[in-house]
């Protein structure tokens, strides 16, 4: 696709939203969609349930395109799970549209998942032997067929029962008629927050869903935690003893919207903290800060902050770039950047700019801002970047490349600036993000996994099998 060439950025994979015991369950969870639509923009899908009848639409595209005009009107039900979805090339197909929706020796369930097994292609052959016959290419699926196999004939326990298969990462919901199961890994390597509307319970992959339906957030779903909700209540428990808070910290860098809590830190806040910790390692002097919008804006504000250089909107964003499937010839990448972003040129022009972005994946995007930069009569560009170099693949639902095209991986920072033709360069520390998110976890890394910058896995990872892209 046209803008995954032209835009060299990590990709989430999903979100997940789900509410028990609400008449308008449906209705509100194409609205927590709606929130989370930056976690995927492939497809979306909802079920629901009134306890006997299910009810169910998935279609391909933003929220808005998956649900026509009337789609929803059908809907009853006081149950209800939603997903949104980013996909890797090839698997943009409406079989891989969640949630996932099966029948089995006991009855109906529907599957929603945000995150990535790496041992589903493992699993998944050890499951084709024994005669499950696939349907889709997502790791969702194998953990349908593992909750299916499950000698247990009751939902929860079921659940728990293929929990014990699966390892990777993991927010979970399942439901059938009259329950909704929740779970999360035992790294809690994607976040997952609960909330609570009158008597309704809510779950999502991020606190700003619960804001656009009115819920007040109640706390955050813990690692190897599992939650059963239905009519006697609800119970709280543990699919495993043996857990190690690993989040992703991209969440806070990149993925999560500003609005969001996660763990009880302000993504906005953290994101400043760290514009402002970049200040400290690496200032410079310079006229005007800029971010790259719109998940740099706050690094950006806190670096000028610090340094006390005005912040300016020297970059804008085009937000009506549509999903674009033509195939761009050398010329056409060269100046597609322009479709996404501008230069302010009254903002940069003879002036010292210092370009503040998240990271920097294969160098190509930057190179391409810091020369839109320099034709809009910018004197000079150094560039910040308020994360580590990226130096590995993540096998955790993060879409990243493979670990030889991340620049990061081969290239020192001073061959990488040269690359992206910037006067200077400099990215944060390792440690400096740490501190500068602020988390209080007794864990290691403060509950952070530094996978991706460091090459240190809080899981065991199965190379011969795994592979970097997400199939969630």
């Amino acid at each position: 696709m046209f803008d995954r060439v032209i835009w060299d950025k990590l990709n989430e994979e999903c979100g997940v939203f789900g509410i028990y015991n609400h008449k308008e369950a449906s209705q509100l969870t194409y609205l927590g969609l709606h929130a989370l639509q930056h976690r995927g923009q492939e497809s979306a899908g909802i079920c629901a349930s009134d306890g006997e009848k299910w009810y169910k639409h998935r279609g391909m595209g933003l929220v808005s395109e998956a649900f026509g005009k009337g789609d929803l009107e059908k809907f009853r039900g006081h149950i209800a799970i939603g997903h949104t979805r980013y996909t890797t090339a090839g698997s943009s197909k409406i079989e891989n549209a969640q949630p996932l929706f099966f029948r089995y020796a006991q009855g109906s369930m529907a599957v929603a998942h945000n995150g990535n097994l790496v041992n589903a292609a493992v699993l998944r052959k050890e499951l084709e032997a024994k005669g499950s016959i696939f349907q889709t290419t997502s790791d969702t699926e194998v953990i349908a067929h593992l909750i299916a196999r499950s000698e247990r004939r009751d939902l929860p326990g079921a659940v728990k029962d293929a929990l014990q298969h699966i390892k990777g990462a993991y927010a979970l919901l399942v439901m059938n008629e009259k329950q909704l199961v929740i779970a999360l890994d035992p790294n809690g390597l994607r976040p997952l927050s609960l909330g609570r509307l009158g008597d309704a319970v809510t779950v999502a992959s991020e606190t700003c869903a619960f804001d656009i339906i009115g819920a007040e957030y109640w706390r955050d779903v813990q690692p190897g935690e599992m939650i059963v909700i239905d009519q006697d209540g609800i119970i709280e428990t543990k699919h495993t003893e043996t857990t190690q808070r690993s989040i992703c910290t991209f969440e806070y860098i990149y993925f999560a919207r500003p609005d969001s809590d996660i763990d009880g830190i302000n993504v906005h806040m953290a994101r400043k903290r760290l514009g402002k910790q970049l200040a400290l390692e690496s200032a410079i002097d310079a006229d005007v800060v800029t971010g790259v919008p719109d998940s740099s804006i706050s690094a950006a504000i806190g670096f000028a902050e610090a340094t006390g250089i005005p912040y300016e909107i020297g970059l804008i964003k085009n937000r009506y770039v549509g999903r674009t499937f033509i195939q761009p010839s050398q010329e056409l990448r060269e100046r597609a950047v322009y479709l996404k972003l501008s230069a302010v040129r009254k903002v940069v022009e003879g002036k010292r700019v210092v370009m503040i972005d998240d990271s920097i994946v294969r160098g190509t995007t930057s190179n391409r801002i810091v020369r839109m930069l320099r034709e809009a009569g910018a004197k000079e560009v150094h560039v910040r970047i308020s994360s580590p170099p990226v130096m590995n693949s993540c096998f955790y639902g993060i879409d990243t490349s493979t670990r030889d095209e991340l620049i990061a991986a081969t290239k020192s920072v001073e061959e990488i600036r040269q690359i992206i033709e910037a006067d200077s360069l400099a990215f944060l520390s390792v440690e400096g993000m740490i501190d500068a998110i602020g988390r209080q976890d007794s864990a290691p890394n403060k509950g952070h996994c530094l996978a991706c910058f460091t090459g240190e896995y809080p899981t065991e990872i199965e190379f011969e099998e795994a592979l970097p892209a997400s199939k969630c």
